[in-house]
């Protein structure tokens, strides 16, 4: 599948002059709301205003979000601190109001001091052309290589990160291009530091991976909410949507918004075209770990349906939902706004994915070395010398916790970016 069009996202187009009272441009959620909001205040109460009314309309959960009139953010929020902390502290109140009904805590639930599991809130805005690319790309193929065991050939591949798909496409090709000239049928992917990235990578190794005879079968899907499924998001006119080269779309004899693009479910499933010539792979093991999340999740949750998917190492961090950026003054935003669904519209992984062999990895493995742990488990699989039943390990050593920077939008490690959305037809 093509996708030809990028998404690049700058400031809202709110008239903001300093800090002392002011106007706004916009004060209602939508045509159907009544005013919500006042039309003059300070510029971080316009700010206050900006992020709950977003939230309203883009936030996967909105429906647990009050009245505008009911969360009051300009009282709510009154000498909370700093505007970045008041506006975070704000974000993170919006985020506590889903429950998941699985768990009795909130989808969102803090994996550090209110700080949201998956919605950010960053300073500093995205310019024209830049957006997502000023994030750290990282690197994708970190180690790869054919190992003989007995009579059977497995590859292995570790990839650190997925960065934009234009910047390691080549190492990609290269790398499993070489895989796929011994025609091996099992592959062990080592995700144990890959946070994420970009969807479009992740998808485009997807594409390596499987045979061709799965061309036009459902990959995954991104499910929005309702409103933004049924193009009920006025709020979105406040942001440009350019192309490639960051200029502005014509739509309909006019500069196109964000409001334009189409979050159908249709609209959003991506399906498998196969890449490259690797084409005997049947069984897939990945060796995982706290720091395994986003994109890294939904290339496995992508293949469960196709494949006899093994999981090694440590549970997941579980991040099933995505998000683009949103310009509010001079932050970035970040609400969490799609959810992941593979071909069996299975998504329930919030608390992460469970290892099928449980093991403490050390901190720094010697990668694609056969004897490292988690590596010598999954071909222990592979040649049948290893049950499940009686794979659980306790090892010395450990694979490091998620640091609080990992949830930090300008680690392109952290993120399920999609850059791919398109205009409504």
């Amino acid at each position: 599948m093509q996708h030809s069009f990028k998404i690049y996202i700058t400031l809202l187009t709110l008239i903001l002059t300093g800090t002392s009272a002011c106007k706004k441009t916009q004060v209602s959620v939508n045509d159907a709301e009544e005013i919500v909001s006042p039309t003059t205040g300070t510029r971080s109460q316009f700010t206050l205003d900006s992020i709950f009314l977003y939230a309203k309309q883009v936030y996967l959960w909105n429906d647990a979000l009050p009245s505008y009139a009911e969360f009051n953010p300009r009282q709510k929020y009154v000498g909370v601190g700093s505007d970045i902390t008041t506006f975070r502290k704000e974000l993170f109140d919006i985020s506590q109001l889903k429950i998941n009904v699985a768990t009795g805590s909130p989808y969102e639930l803090p994996v550090y001091f209110e700080n949201p599991k998956y919605s950010n809130l960053q300073l500093g805005k995205s310019l024209p052309g830049t957006s997502a690319e000023v994030l750290n790309p990282g690197t994708a193929v970190l180690a790869s290589k054919l190992i003989a065991t007995g009579s059977v050939q497995v590859a292995y591949i570790a990839l650190g990160s997925f960065p934009k798909l234009s910047t390691t496409k080549a190492a990609l090709d290269e790398a499993f291009a070489d895989l796929a000239s011994a025609n091996p049928k099992a592959i062990v992917i080592d995700l144990r530091s890959n946070g994420g990235g970009y969807l479009e990578t992740a998808e485009y190794i997807a594409n390596l991976i499987v045979p061709g005879s799965l061309n036009g079968k459902v990959m995954y899907s991104e499910v929005f909410n309702s409103a933004m499924q049924n193009g009920a998001v006025p709020i979105l006119k406040h942001q440009p949507y350019l192309d490639a080269n960051g200029k502005t779309t014509i739509y309909n004899g006019r500069n196109a918004t964000m409001a334009d693009v189409d979050y159908s479910v249709a609209g959003n499933t991506y399906k498998f075209s196969k890449k490259g010539n690797l084409q005997s792979i049947q069984s897939v093991y990945f060796i995982v770990s706290g720091n395994t999340a986003s994109a890294s999740e939904m290339l496995i949750s992508a293949l469960k349906p196709y494949f006899d998917v093994k999981l090694i190492g440590e549970k997941t961090y579980g991040k099933p939902v995505g998000f683009f950026g949103i310009n509010i003054d001079q932050y970035s935003v970040y609400l969490s706004s799609f959810l992941i669904k593979n071909a069996n519209g299975w998504s329930d992984y919030f608390t992460g994915m469970q290892p099928d062999v449980m093991i403490k990895g050390v901190d720094n493995p010697v990668l694609g070395d056969p004897d490292e742990l988690c590596l010598n488990a999954a071909i222990s699989l592979i040649n049948g010398t290893r049950t499940l039943t009686a794979s659980k390990l306790a090892t010395t050593g450990r694979i490091a916790n998620i640091k609080a920077d990992l949830l930090q939008v300008n680690n392109v490690e952290s993120v399920m970016l999609e850059n791919r959305l398109r205009l409504r037809k």
